[in-house]
């Protein structure tokens, strides 16, 4: 058994809250390694002076975060990688002969290329002064704030410069708006099958994270207001627009009724849009329906280009500045050459252009995929990055993805975006991005539709 204790004097109101905390910053340190045994209950609630029912309350909020196990007559144990973030994607070498449809990411064309050599060879010649030596982010940033401005018209984010703050990529936005919308100990929730980085950061933070179910909307209003009545709850993490693992499309009166829940129980919103205007046709954000509560974040790296990591957060009025010091001290300001190619490719027209292609570009793959697909039960939304492929039948995931793999297909398993334990949607998630071209999409999709319509024998699950 460890002889791990923390120090007393160190824990704060709530106590239970406080040890959870420091029980996971020990972690961390390494101080308590995975597979070690903590103390019992009644042990630890000897040593610190606090009740049994605090430590039984800790305890159950570390089960809770999947930092320990509880193991009826043995004891609580430290969970194996319990800060680990799950990677949906495979690891993959230049050698493997795979067609890789687990990574989210846009379809690339030598066009791509020609556009940002162009840009990179038009800042060689004109680069502006303050990209080059400005260490003052209001300085820098201004004029890259105005032209965001008109992109984000084009995401249907009316808004003004003062509160939009640029910044590299939605990661480091995403970043800025928890830390501003919430403290450590806060609970914030999102859709139980989301962002896969998001129960990782949360844990960073302090915050305590719980999945709401979803139906084919996204979430449940009534999950979400039931939630708020239950308990103290000070943020939503929400993806409305298709990009979220199951590939669900947030109706416009389903968002007024998200934002109208936020309202009445004083709840913040985090409104990731990384695809930007991808998909046409799409209901207005959230933050159009409910400016004053709602983080709005968006990037260019999924539906431009991988490699330009930009994008923009959008702030509400009243907390622009508590953001914008956040972002000072996590980042800064966003690196400003970077900036100046996505600003100068709004401003010239390059970024529509290259919207337009790969809009045009996801719409045939979604078409193949269809095609491919034809009676499988799978979601998909228009000029969509990715599919959601239900499993149903003997399949389990990991065999489902394993056998994939094997006949040289990567997917992305389903249980890696799951953020509450009750994993109710079992699938995969087939990203159409990935493959160079698109006849190694439809081999690819033909050897998943081959996989699904032969059940496995039960001996090859264990495969």
């Amino acid at each position: 058994m460890t002889i791990w204790l923390p120090d007393p004097t160190t824990l704060k109101r709530p106590a239970y809250r406080s040890l959870a905390q420091a029980l996971v910053q020990a972690i961390e340190a390494g101080e308590l390694r995975a597979g070690e045994r903590l103390p019992t209950h009644r042990e630890l609630a000897y040593q610190l002076g606090l009740s049994v029912q605090t430590i039984s309350r800790a305890y159950e909020e570390l089960v809770r975060l999947g930092v320990v196990s509880g193991e009826v007559g043995r004891g609580t144990f430290v969970r194996e990688s319990v800060t680990e973030t799950k990677t949906p994607w495979h690891r993959l070498r230049e050698s493997d002969a795979v067609i890789d449809c687990s990574m989210l990411t846009p379809v690339g064309s030598a066009l791509h290329g020609e556009r940002l050599s162009a840009a990179l060879s038009c800042l060689a010649q004109d680069l502006p002064h303050d990209a080059l030596f400005s260490f003052r982010p209001r300085a820098a940033l201004a004029r890259h704030r105005r032209v965001g401005v008109r992109w984000l018209a084009r995401c249907g984010v009316q808004t003004q410069p003062d509160l939009v703050l640029p910044t590299n990529g939605s990661t480091a936005a995403m970043t800025v708006a928890l830390m501003t919308a919430a403290s450590p100990g806060d609970l914030v929730l999102t859709e139980e099958y989301g962002h896969h980085t998001l129960p990782s950061l949360a844990r960073y933070l302090g915050l305590r994270l719980a999945g709401l179910p979803v139906d084919g909307e996204g979430i449940e209003p009534g999950a979400f207001d039931q939630a708020c009545r239950q308990t103290s709850v000070k943020a939503l993490f929400v993806v409305p627009n298709g990009l979220n693992p199951l590939a669900r499309m947030m109706g416009l009166e389903r968002r007024h009724e998200i934002c109208e829940i936020a309202r009445r129980h004083n709840v913040l919103i985090l409104e990731n849009d990384a695809g930007g205007p991808l998909s046409p046709g799409r209901p207005a954000p959230l933050t159009a329906l409910a400016p004053e509560r709602v983080f709005y974040f968006t990037g260019f790296s999924k539906c431009l280009l991988p490699g330009l990591r930009y994008g923009y957060l959008v702030m509400p009025e009243t907390l622009v500045s508590a953001a914008m010091n956040r972002h000072l001290v996590t980042n800064w300001m966003a690196t400003a050459l970077v900036a100046e190619v996505a600003t100068r490719w709004v401003a010239d027209g390059t970024a529509a252009e290259l919207l337009a292609w790969q809009q045009a570009a996801l719409h045939r793959r979604n078409r193949i995929a269809a095609r491919c697909l034809v009676g499988t039960p799978h979601a998909a939304v228009p000029s969509g990055l990715h599919i959601w492929l239900s499993l149903e039948g003997q399949w389990s995931e990991e065999a489902f993805v394993a056998h994939a793999r094997h006949r040289g297909v990567a997917l992305a398993p389903g249980g890696a975006f799951a953020t509450s334990d009750a994993q109710r949607h079992p699938g995969v998630r087939i990203c159409l991005g990935g493959p160079e071209e698109e006849e190694d999409l439809a081999r690819g999709l033909g050897i998943v539709a081959h996989l699904l319509r032969n059940q496995p024998e039960p001996a090859m699950l264990a495969l």
